[in-house]
């Protein structure tokens, strides 16, 4: 599948409804799996690419020695600066717009890079994989989670299969070709070691997506997602309607209280 030019934009409310919705909804348990791995190998200089409004950096922060230098960075400032706010003052972090395909940093700067669920956003992964490696040290490594495919990705689904039933002429697939569009194993090796990556392993991994009720996960993919550009540009005032569908669609099938359901991911880790 192709990613369009518009599921690379966030701004406006989105963020707001991202960190709120989204992050304890999908992202909080991998955060915390990906911080503890990125603790691990205890690095001196850390560079973190697509922080999105930070959920990952405030995981890992604390984990990391009073010494070490942490450079966090996204493609969009709107996300980076709510980042900023949501984050305890801590002198060792910098905060950095940068685009993962051109890196504004030397050569050799960094023990670690890492990605929370952005490489399937990247334009052209193979060259976003090459920069990262170039500002790696010898011996550094990469580690980062892409989503796997969508049905896997419960309530994803779920949302997805809702608004088809709204637009059946055009239905919106944005969960589908972006954030769940890069779940090939062989794939990503194949692009990891075309950028000159070894020792890749991968490691796929179940969670819980937990909400207090139905309506949480669908107001988080239809309103804090790119998602609701597909919506809005279908037919306008429609937003609301489609949340609610697809908020019926999730009562439906896990009930009308507390929900839950499994979302999957591939954890990579690659050597410089």
């Amino acid at each position: 599948m192709t990613m369009l030019e518009t599921d690379k934009v966030f701004a406006g409310s989105i963020p707001e409804n991202y960190d709120r919705y989204m992050v304890p909804l999908i992202f909080e348990p991998f955060a915390a799996d990906l911080a503890q791995r990125a603790a691990s190998l205890a690095p001196g200089a850390v560079l973190e690419i697509a922080a999105g409004t930070g959920v990952v950096t405030r995981a890992l922060a604390p984990k990391l020695a009073p010494e070490t230098r942490y450079v966090v960075t996204d493609l969009n400032q709107p996300m980076l600066d709510y980042a900023a706010t949501r984050q305890a003052a801590d002198s060792r972090i910098q905060w950095r717009q940068a685009d993962a395909l051109a890196l504004p940093f030397e050569d050799a700067a960094f023990d670690l890079a890492f990605c929370q669920f952005g490489a399937m956003f990247f334009p052209d992964r193979v060259l976003a994989y090459r920069e990262a490696k170039r500002v790696l040290k010898p011996g550094g490594h990469f580690l980062f989670n892409v989503w796997d495919r969508i049905g896997e990705n419960i309530f994803a689904d779920d949302v997805t299969n809702a608004l088809a039933e709204i637009f059946p002429d055009d239905p919106p697939r944005f969960l589908a070709r972006t954030p769940h569009g890069y779940h090939d194993t062989d794939l990503i090796r194949r692009e990891l070691e075309e950028a000159g990556f070894s020792h890749v392993t991968i490691e796929t991994r179940a969670e819980q997506s937990r909400a207090s009720s139905p309506y949480i996960p669908a107001i988080a993919y239809c309103q804090g997602t790119l998602l609701r550009n597909e919506i809005e540009t279908r037919e306008a005032g429609k937003l609301q309607a489609a949340t609610d569908h697809a908020a019926s669609a999730i009562a439906e099938r896990h009930g009308n209280g507390a929900v839950a359901a499994k979302i999957q991911a591939h954890v990579i880790m690659a050597a410089a």
